[in-house]
């Protein structure tokens, strides 16, 4: 029997927020139809009400999408074999949440690896968002997860200490500082002969209107790394993801 995750629902305040006064439109809507008699205004209250009922339903699938049990192998397959994973003795996932990422790569983690999962644990963003739950959906996938809480811009790590450390979809919801900084800092704590991973959507932070493919090779070779292979993951969708690889650029300081 396959394991059962939850990997949390994402934005689930705002898309509720919406939802709910979707469904408020709608039975006002209903309501009005029902206590006059006017044949314009009855026209409008149904097109409001379906207007409304049509809103909710399409933020109702953007709040499934992915669905909270649902793991999209092939993009982490796509990063996790480039990177050095069955070889490394501690791997880092910056920006983990509930374990989504950690789960993808966990067939390709050696089962003596110290496996870390860092995250700011914001349940306000992902409904359920945090430790235990990080922690829970590791062990479903045979993958034993530590989770540590901070900000990714001062990782509590010590310098050139982890083989391995992987971005997957989080840096494009930091603000274009703090998506340097925390580069920076990964720079500072990734082993010298080690690599990093980032996966990401094909989107840049706040205020940022570059090209996702250029801009991300730019930040992360800034940082202090050298690009080994980029690749453009197409999905179903339409949509796709950046897979890049790099590694430290001997001598810098990040």
């Amino acid at each position: 029997m396959a394991s059962r995750y939850n990997f949390g629902v994402y934005h689930w305040r705002r898309r509720f927020r919406s939802i709910a006064a979707a469904l408020v439109a709608a039975v006002l809507g209903v309501a009005v139809r029902r206590r006059t008699n006017d044949a314009r205004v009855r026209l409008t209250a149904a097109g409001a009400t379906i207007g409304a009922a049509v809103y909710a339903v399409r933020v109702l699938r953007r709040l499934l999408s992915p669905p909270p049990w649902a793991l999209e192998r092939a993009k982490y397959d796509a990063l996790a074999v480039r990177l050095p994973l069955a070889d490394a003795d501690r791997v880092l996932d910056v920006g983990c949440g509930t374990g989504r990422s950690l789960v993808g790569l966990a067939p390709y983690v050696s089962p003596d690896a110290d496996v870390l999962g860092f995250d700011v644990f914001d349940d306000r963003v992902i409904l359920g968002n945090g430790p235990a739950l990080a922690r829970r959906n590791g062990t479903r996938a045979s993958l034993a997860v530590t989770p540590v809480a901070g900000d990714s811009a001062a990782l509590p790590f010590a310098d050139d200490s982890i083989p391995v450390v992987t971005a997957c979809r989080v840096l494009h919801d930091l603000e274009a500082p703090a998506a340097d900084r925390t580069l920076r800092e990964i720079r500072r704590v990734c082993d010298p002969d080690g690599a990093l991973g980032v996966l990401e959507l094909p989107l840049t932070p706040d205020g940022v209107s570059r090209h996702p493919e250029s801009y991300w090779t730019d930040r992360v070779t800034a940082a202090g790394f050298r690009i080994g292979s980029l690749e453009r993951l197409e999905r179903d969708t339409g949509n796709h993801y950046l897979v890049i690889v790099a590694t430290p650029r001997i001598g810098s300081d990040g």
